[in-house]
């Protein structure tokens, strides 16, 4: 009898490992597809250039959403990271920019603008974390308010102008490559595998699982809660602020709609690479292979002359059929 229960707990471990596999790798044949389809669609698709560009296009958009992923497993959500990806990259590159580039004129440091630009994602993830966790605000009016608050910042600053001219150390993470990648390619790579392995083996990494999981068995369980959440608001929005830096460097420049719709195309990615909007369950694999999806249906609706209105559509239309697929396969709850 015990050696047929062993057999059965083994086959049953064996069954969830194969499930949770199957979810996160469901997009594969997808971007296969979609590979075959760029390809029909347009020779000029598997070149070198435009692979790289692909990869290029989904650096900034894949760190925001590592940083969202975070978020979501411990169950909650950040709409406020977009705000964070345009406003910290904007103060950091004002303050170093000339007044002939629309910057303040003071001029410092470019290393110093560097230094704002993390600071303003500790500061945003501090106040969201404690505000959200502590205080118990609503985490989607609270965040949501947070984003057109700092969206308005961006966009009064800059009055619809382009801060322009910036230093190369300033630009670095986008417009740099290494060994022929652009430096954001390995850098967005780096974060998302060291993600992984902190969520599968670090202690801190399986308890944000069963904080998603359970909130109240974690507490029993004697697990820091409160700590651990806002320790991950803090470092989700660091991360939306450097990958801000990232698309800065992309276009050595930044925008006044820098960020505007991101968190769009975040959600998007999240969910369809099977990260659960009810906490505790996805991987960074999954996540990943959803960024990979986004940024290769962006480039083909570009290389087949669509408008790049049509993609924040595109976007809502895959959000819509990946919970469709989540609530069939039930990883999804009511």
């Amino acid at each position: 009898m015990a050696t047929t229960t062993r057999v059965a707990t083994r086959q049953g471990a064996a069954g969830r490992v194969a499930l949770r596999w199957f979810r996160e790798l469901t997009l594969v044949p997808v971007i296969v597809l979609l590979m075959i389809g760029g390809a029909i669609v347009n020779p000029v698709f598997f070149t070198t250039s435009n692979l790289i560009d692909v990869a290029t296009g989904g650096a900034a958009l894949g760190l925001v959403v590592v940083a969202e992923s975070l978020i979501l497993l411990t169950g909650k959500f950040d709409i406020s990271l977009q705000g964070t990806f345009g406003l910290a990259p904007l103060l950091g590159a004002w303050l170093i920019a000339p007044k002939a580039s629309e910057g303040l004129g003071t001029e410092w440091s470019p290393w110093i603008g560097l230094l704002i630009v993390l600071l303003v994602g500790l500061v945003v993830g501090t106040f969201n974390g404690v505000l959200v966790i502590k205080a118990n605000f609503n985490a989607f009016i609270f965040t949501l308010a947070m984003s057109i608050l700092l969206t308005g910042l961006q966009l009064g600053w800059l009055g619809g102008k382009t801060v322009y001219h910036l230093p190369q150390v300033y630009i670095y993470l986008g417009s740099d490559s290494w060994f022929g990648i652009p430096a954001a390619v390995w850098v967005t790579t780096l974060v998302f595998v060291v993600a992984e392995l902190f969520l599968r083996y670090h202690r801190v990494g399986r308890a944000m699982y069963a904080i998603g999981g359970n909130l109240e068995a974690a507490r029993a369980a004697g697990i820091r809660v409160d700590s651990i959440r806002i320790g991950v608001f803090m470092v989700a929005s660091v991360l939306a602020a450097v990958a801000g830096l990232m698309q800065a460097g992309r276009v050595t420049a930044v925008t006044a709609g820098q960020g505007s719709n991101l968190i769009f195309g975040v959600f998007a990615a999240a969910v369809i690479g099977g990260v659960s909007l009810d906490g505790g369950r996805g991987r960074m694999v999954g996540a990943l292979t959803g960024v990979i999806l986004l940024a290769l249906v962006t480039n083909i609706l570009t290389l087949s002359n669509i408008s790049s209105t049509w993609i924040d559509a595109v976007d809502g239309a895959i959000i819509l059929l990946a919970l469709g697929v989540a609530r069939l396969i039930g990883t999804e709850r009511t």
